[in-house]
């Protein structure tokens, strides 16, 4: 037969052919199916998926921060919730507790006198002051001041100098005649009449009269309606004592601008002295007698300051109190004509 497979020289029998041919195709089925029993490596397969990004690396961690608020689940499914952070803040220390208030100082009271500096430069007192004439002699000193029921000054008593003091007796002269001048040196009163026409007072008198006793000064009368100032006791509206007159201060016009006033018995029992003005005088005419007075109570003395020659001059006034407003009437009359309301009451003290 030509063609096909040559026909090996070696001739095995049927059997023994089909056997070594069962056995070679067991030995490649084996072969192959050993290769699964040995792990091999694989290699990952690259992902190519476009919609998966690639990993970014790992950021530094930031501070916490507040928590930022939850948003709403749309999905329908329970989402378990986050733990929240607590949030630690500083506190701030407690301010210190704020002192207790001082009490409230009392109210100031208010005041009951008032007082007017006077400069002593600008005045002089009036009692035991020289008297000289024009030609600078000094022919007595004054002891008193004689006013009217309207507190004008009329008169001036002054003690004239006798011969080695025999012979002194007292004149009253007219205010009109004197010229004041404080601040000067010697006699700052002068009584400014001619060496020819001065009063009958100021004339030699006859030897009976200079030989009067040396105590004896001739007491000058007063005239109807007037006063004689010093050494009178000055009184309140009601009756009671103030002060007894001891000085009159003068400025260089002639005019009074205080009276100097002894209130010993009146607060104390040592000696004391205080300025009031002569604005707050008044002059009233009682059985035809002319009486001064003056409205400062004893609490008003008290705190007026004290008068000596080597301190300030403070005149004192007292203050009284405004009168209440009168009230209106409650009732009216049927035609619509108001009432005249009362007259308020005067306060007494």
């Amino acid at each position: 037969m030509s063609g096909g497979f040559s026909r090996p020289a070696l001739r095995l029998p049927v059997s023994a052919a089909h056997a070594a041919l069962v056995a070679l195709l067991f030995l490649v089925a084996f072969a192959l199916s050993g290769c699964g029993l040995f792990p091999t490596q694989q290699k990952p397969a690259l992902i190519t998926d476009a919609s998966i990004s690639p990993v970014e690396p790992a950021l530094e961690p930031e501070p916490a921060s507040e928590a930022e608020p939850e948003q709403p689940d749309t999905s329908g499914h329970d989402v378990p919730k986050k733990p929240k952070r607590p949030i630690v803040r500083p506190r701030k220390p407690e301010p210190a507790p704020a002192p207790p208030a001082p009490p409230a100082p009392p109210p100031t009271p208010a005041p009951i006198i008032t007082t007017r500096a006077i400069e002593r430069n600008q005045i002089r007192a009036l009692l035991d002051s020289e008297v000289q004439r024009r030609d600078n002699k000094v022919i007595g000193r004054a002891v008193d001041l004689i006013v009217d029921a309207s507190g004008k000054p009329r008169d001036m008593v002054v003690n004239l100098q006798g011969f080695l003091g025999i012979g002194d007796r007292k004149v009253s002269f007219p205010w009109s005649v004197f010229r004041f001048t404080p601040g000067v040196k010697g006699a700052s009163i002068t009584l400014d009449l001619p060496p020819g026409k001065l009063p009958p007072a100021d004339r030699p008198k006859p030897a009976a009269a200079m030989a009067a006793p040396l105590t004896g000064a001739t007491p000058v009368p007063t005239p109807p309606g007037q006063l004689p100032l010093l050494d009178t006791t000055l009184e309140r509206p009601n009756g009671a004592e103030v002060g007894r007159v001891v000085d009159v201060l003068i400025d260089g016009s002639a005019q009074p601008q205080a009276v100097v006033l002894d209130v010993s018995g009146m607060v104390s029992t040592d000696r004391r002295t205080i300025a009031a003005n002569w604005s707050a005088l008044r002059f009233v005419t009682k059985n035809k007698a002319v009486h001064a007075l003056l409205d400062l109570d004893e609490a008003q003395i008290k705190a007026s300051p004290v008068y000596a020659s080597d301190k300030p001059i403070q005149a004192v006034s007292p203050v009284t109190a405004a009168p209440a407003p009168a009230a209106a009437s409650a009732t009216q009359p049927a035609t619509g004509s108001a009432t005249p309301a009362a007259s308020p009451a005067k306060a007494t003290r």
